[in-house]
């Protein structure tokens, strides 16, 4: 008999006698207690421990509980898995019953959390197993012993490409032809764009990806540019990426990317809901094309179709990782294992292909969605297109050093709201991270900055943050809280600075990203222009190469519905942000631009 089938007999019989007892009372109430406080205390205490002898259920012996740290992109399979084991009511040997938590993350920002000690999760699963080498190897310079000492089983299949608008993959041979990186890298260097394939009307090719420092898809994607540059499917070294074939590469994909983010999802939305007017193809996960697809069918222009690099992709195998750390019990260990197995048995394995990714397991056919009519071509498989080896940490490392000295440079400008409701912890929070952000900035950023409150502007002047940085420093840390709050004037005047050094730019014939970081706690107060007016202000949005806004709600004050609109107007994006948490929202603005 198996324990989860014991377990059921043993509450069903439980359940039977409480129901008993319950009559019984019912029937014949006492008059009075039967027992004094103190006593009644001791036997309930007796009867919890003889409870916990007889090995229970955990309606009785509790719970245990194990928290899943999971790469977003299989979010839809963990939550359905996760809910159906929840339902049955698995245990361990000792009865506990085992409650599934899984948190939705990214593959980097979770290897940081974890390194960092803000996250303890039982299990791991980042989207590669490079992730897991990379922490590995900083735990055991620390501890002298590996985060995750054991193998780690792939999951599930997430293969990672382009999501490119149909008619544009079409044009370049999609289904039938084979499409590579280094087709796509030749197109981002064509001064003539679509244009040199018959679509004039299309432009030059406008690109997104996401951050490799902090998404598992933008550092593969950009190894797998190197790979494909090199002729490589393994063994790819620092030194060859380095190289000056891989660096031009890069270069000049870098100089037609014009959206990068912490996630693939917000990017995905961007591209459906701004259209191919505004960028044509992103790294994305074949999973993410298809949710997309599903998501915005009725509103976007075209559809969407997912493209497997021709000479090689990684296949993001989300390796399932049970961590050897001190805050993770035996029991969690075993209720780890116990949930391991259920994810790759056959019946959770069919229902990947229900959320938009490939089961390990080969014996299970693939099905819609995963179809040429929904944008995925299930005859692809990793014999006709090769997994890459996996990136070791000193390659992850170049992969990212080249991304940094490729990347379009950034022009940003720092609006920061200095009114009198700012005193205290809040300014000077706000100050000391950005500040850092600052700092983070690569020389040859351009970084301005000024404050609004009283007097109404203070401009703390700006430029070559590698020239300015430590005077602009200096500025900022003698600012402090004053005045009302002129929020939409602000506004426009950032606006209409950024404006100005972009058509500067543009007339010495020099390419930069454009965004402006508004933070601000509180509602406007003392604006000449109104809030129609200062909408009036923005960027359209329209255009991939114009000013974004990063928006920053400070506080539980803060006009938020207005800088909520402002970000999405512009294509740029809202945090939500408090004294204790604003460090980490300046470190995901730093991955936006």
């Amino acid at each position: 008999m198996s324990a989860q089938t014991r377990n059921r007999i043993l509450f069903t019989v439980y359940t039977l006698f409480s129901v008993c007892v319950f009559v019984a009372a019912l029937a014949y109430p006492p008059v009075r207690p039967l027992a004094p406080a103190p006593l009644r205390d001791w036997l309930g205490a007796q009867t919890s421990a003889l409870v916990s002898s007889f090995n229970l259920p955990a309606v009785f012996a509790g719970r245990v509980t194990i928290e899943i740290s999971s790469s977003n992109t299989k979010e839809d399979w963990m939550n359905a898995v996760a809910e159906k084991f929840n339902a049955e009511q698995h245990a361990i040997a000792s009865g506990q019953i085992i409650e599934v938590k899984v948190a939705h993350v990214t593959s980097g920002g979770s290897q940081k959390a974890i390194l960092d000690g803000k996250s303890t999760p039982t299990v791991w699963s980042p989207g590669d197993q490079s992730w897991v080498d990379g922490a590995n190897e900083v735990w055991v310079d620390r501890t002298g012993r590996p985060l995750v000492p054991d193998l780690c089983p792939p999951t599930v299949l997430a293969p990672i490409g382009f999501s490119m608008w149909r008619p544009m993959a079409e044009t370049l041979g999609w289904p039938d032809t084979p499409i590579s990186w280094d087709d796509i890298a030749r197109l981002s260097a064509d001064p003539e764009g679509w244009a040199a394939l018959g679509h004039p009307e299309w432009g030059t090719f406008k690109f997104g990806h996401t951050h490799p420092d902090y998404s598992n898809v933008g550092l593969l994607m950009m190894t797998a540019l190197a790979y494909s540059i090199e002729g490589k499917t393994s063994g790819l070294t620092a030194d060859e990426v380095y190289s000056a074939d891989v660096t031009e590469a890069f270069a000049a994909v870098e100089l037609n990317t014009y959206h990068y983010g912490v996630q693939n999802r917000p990017l995905m939305q961007v591209l459906a809901q701004r259209g191919p007017q505004y960028l044509h193809a992103v790294t994305s996960s074949e999973a993410e094309t298809l949710k997309t697809n599903a998501e915005f069918a009725d509103t976007m222009r075209f559809p969407l179709v997912f493209i497997f690099p021709a000479k090689g992709t990684y296949w993001s195998e989300q390796p399932y990782c049970l961590l050897d750390a001190d805050w993770v019990t035996p029991e969690q260990r075993e209720a780890a294992a116990i949930f391991r197995d259920y994810l790759l048995a056959p019946d959770q394995q069919s229902l990947a292909v229900d959320n938009y990714v490939r089961p390990i397991d080969q014996s299970i056919s693939l099905r819609a969605p995963l179809s040429l009519e929904n944008g995925a071509d299930p005859r692809v498989t990793r014999d006709s297109v090769p997994a890459l080896a996996s990136p070791t940490a000193e390659v992850a490392s170049a992969v990212k050093d080249v991304f940094h000295q490729t990347k379009r440079k950034a022009t940003v400008m720092l609006v920061i709201d200095t009114s009198g409701s700012m005193e205290g912890e809040k300014i000077r929070n706000a100050i000391t991270s950005s500040v850092n952000f600052v700092k983070r900035l690569h020389p040859d950023d351009e970084i301005y900055a000024f404050g609004f409150g009283f007097p109404e502007f203070v401009d703390l002047g700006g430029g070559r943050a590698g020239d300015i940085s430590e005077g602009l420093i200096d500025s900022l840390n003698g600012m402090f809280a004053n005045g009302n709050t002129p929020l939409y004037d602000a506004v426009c005047e950032a606006t209409s600075r950024m404006n100005q050094l972009k058509a500067d730019d543009e007339a010495d014939g020099e390419r930069r990203l454009y965004g402006i970081v508004l933070l601000s706690d509180g509602a406007d107060t003392s604006s000449a222009r109104s809030e129609n007016q200062m909408f009036d202000c923005l960027p359209s949005g329209e255009d991939a190469a114009g000013i974004k806004i990063f928006t920053i709600a400070y506080g539980d004050d803060a006009n938020k519905d207005v800088l909520l609109r402002i970000a999405n107007r512009t294509n740029g994006k809202n945090f939500a942000g408090d004294p204790e948490t604003i460090e980490s929202v300046y470190n995901s603005i730093s991955a936006e631009q």
